[in-house]
């Protein structure tokens, strides 16, 4: 357990302002994370909560002591149905294969560790669990059967709303209700629906079919974390349906305990000047940015705005944060010879401790780093570089050997880097920042890059 002078506060979407955080049991809090719908490969903005709620995960587990996190994994849904009927094959066909792809394009976004859930819980192992939550609101009178399907009575549960706070009017006129002539009242959601022969599905009360998605995240938080959480967190675009759907579900089948005590919620990427979505069509994929970027500078990118806040999706951003990466690795090479274990700088701390405010634990590092490139003793070094890796290790970044860094991806990728870092330098000249122009010049000198001012411009070239 890690002292701190500051207590950790988290904005609480549920009370609508930041609040000292205590979890229910002092030396393990629980935390449930909304996981992927593993259909098809996911995009940078579904990788956003893994990375910055990793995060809070290890700042959890070095403040309390211990910690139980959950994120799931939806293995059953109608668009994975769509997807392996189109590929003629059984659902897991489907499932396996993305499921798979997720943990894989995670682990490569730095999301291992400390960082990782404790369990990832899947939907179709916990039919009984789902099963058994359904049948405990039936017998309660907050859940009814109707044409082989179980919808939940939103009129018996009087807090609903209370998460996204909108009234049932505004509710039905925002989300996409189903019409169905078997629902006692339109805004009534589907607990359970029947399957046909062509279908997955699974034996029940109510007949052979398959849970409604809402009715999984209950299920699989009670399952493995218990009735009431400290935190439950996921993107924002689930505040409503499914967050609100889920407090309504989960508190009425524990007679009305309180299901999550923290809500947290992250905001959407914009890209291209929209939310990106795979409805709208301007999605990049993890799987295929990992291959073409260096995979630390994606979470660069993706920690360097709030986590609450919108952050603006670019090309741009990626090769800032390379830039940055590259200015903050050279430190550490140029800081090699000298000796030093990771400290954790108390002030990179109390940035995390203030609602997970990673764009100020960066600005730090930041910070320490350039303390470090002006430092003229050897003490002072070996302490700055302790900061620098103990500040990096919170964020899960600067853990690879300088050497390791600098010599990824040679090729057309590594050339890019190499001609944009030239280009700086020649912005750097035109604006007579001749020490930055200077650095610039000597990192890639280090990496075994040579260049050669001519009248037809810079010329570069490897030793």
């Amino acid at each position: 357990m890690t002292p701190s002078s500051s207590p950790l506060s988290l904005y609480n979407t549920l009370s609508r302002r930041v609040e000292p955080f205590a979890p229910l049991v002092p030396d393990c809090p629980t935390m449930y994370v909304c996981g992927p719908t593993v259909y098809n490969y996911v995009h940078i903005g579904n990788a956003r909560g893994p990375v910055v709620f990793g995060v809070l995960a290890a700042l959890l587990r070095r403040r309390f002591g211990g910690l139980r996190y959950a994120r799931n994994i939806t293995d059953v849904d109608d668009k994975i149905n769509a997807a392996a009927k189109a590929l003629g094959a059984p659902i897991t066909a489907i499932t396996d294969k993305y499921a798979a792809a997720y943990r894989e394009d995670m682990a490569a976004l730095g999301v291992t560790g400390e960082f990782a859930p404790d369990i990832e819980p899947e939907a179709t192992k916990h039919i009984a669990q789902i099963v058994a939550m359904i049948e405990r609101l039936v017998a309660d009178g907050h859940a009814y059967a109707a044409e082989g399907h179980v919808l939940f009575s939103v009129a018996s549960f009087d807090g609903y709303g209370k998460l996204s706070r909108r009234d049932t009017e505004d509710m039905l006129a925002g989300a996409r209700i189903e019409v169905a002539p078997y629902k006692r009242d339109p805004g009534d959601f589907v607990l359970w629906k029947p399957s046909t022969d062509d279908l997955p599905g699974w034996e029940s009360p109510w007949g052979r079919g398959r849970p409604g998605w809402h009715i999984e995240c209950s299920a699989m938080a009670e399952a493995h974390l218990g009735p009431t959480i400290d935190i439950h967190a996921g993107g924002v675009d689930l505040q409503f349906p499914h967050h609100e759907n889920e407090v309504a579900q989960s508190e009425c089948a524990h007679g009305g305990a309180v299901f999550a005590r923290w809500w947290l919620h992250n905001g959407m990427l914009n890209f291209g000047g929209a939310k990106m979505a795979k409805s709208v069509g301007n999605i990049q994929r993890v799987h295929d940015l990992v291959r073409a970027h260096p995979p630390e500078a994606l979470r660069y990118a993706l920690l360097s705005a709030h986590y609450r806040q919108p952050l603006e999706w670019s090309d741009g951003l990626i090769e800032q944060s390379v830039r940055t990466l590259d200015r903050l690795y050279g430190t550490l090479r140029d800081l090699g010879d000298v000796e030093a274990d990771a400290a954790i700088p108390a002030s990179v701390e109390a940035a995390l401790d203030d609602d997970l405010n990673t764009p100020a634990a960066l600005a730090e590092i930041a910070r320490i780093a350039g303390e470090a490139r002006k430092a003229a003793s050897n003490e002072e070094k070996a302490a700055l570089k302790s900061q620098l890796l103990g500040a990096g290790r919170v964020l899960g970044l600067l853990q690879q050997a300088p050497a390791a860094w600098f010599a990824r991806g040679a090729g057309s990728d590594d050339d890019a880097r190499i001609q944009a870092l030239i280009d700086e330098r020649i912005e750097a000249k035109k604006s007579r920042d001749f020490a930055r122009a200077d650095a610039i010049r000597d990192q890639l000198a280090g990496e075994g890059i040579l260049l050669e001012d001519t009248p037809q411009g810079v010329r570069w070239k490897r030793a």
